[in-house]
């Protein structure tokens, strides 16, 4: 199999997106990331890929912290300004309830939920970098089990970045 080659197994993968964002120099930015996980249960980690190619790489380099957010899928509109947007050309916070969280990352405050983690390091992995979070701040549980936005929703998105 080549590199460009469909794969059976990440074909049939739908798991949630996030919006990702992050403050650093005066600058805030936020993305879509479909490529997030939990990592590790003792102690408490969470790896996020974000595109060498967007905005928020750029501030997330810069930044101590990310925040994640999790969204329910009627938030779709939520994910098309993050996903289908550059913060390159558009100030995506205009346009959406936020607050700063104790470190001064964007929360979103409209998200299902969320949290903020400190950067512990940095990943090579191609056109992505990930970042591995340690969280430190949270939002307050949600009540019941919300239909996630997924992978499905978003994959006809156009990434609003540079190609």
């Amino acid at each position: 199999m080549t590199e460009t080659e469909p794969n059976s197994v990440t074909d049939v993968l739908d798991g949630p997106v996030y919006v990702v964002t992050a403050a650093a120099g005066g600058e805030v930015a936020g993305c879509l990331v479909g490529f997030a996980s939990q990592c590790s249960i003792h102690p408490p980690r969470f790896m996020v890929w974000l595109s060498t190619l967007n905005h928020t790489y750029r501030v997330a380099r810069r930044a101590s912290h990310l925040a994640v957010h999790v969204m329910r899928r009627d938030q779709q509109a939520l994910a098309e300004l993050f996903g289908g947007e550059t913060g390159d050309r558009v100030d995506k916070f205009r346009s959406v309830a936020w607050q700063p969280s104790t470190d001064g990352s964007p929360v979103l405050t409209d998200a299902c939920a969320w949290f903020v983690g400190r950067i512990e390091r940095h990943v090579e992995g191609g056109d992505h970098m990930g970042f591995l979070l340690a969280p430190t701040e949270q939002s307050p549980p949600v009540e019941g089990v919300p239909v996630l936005l997924r992978y499905r929703d978003v994959k006809d998105l156009e990434p609003g970045h540079p190609a």
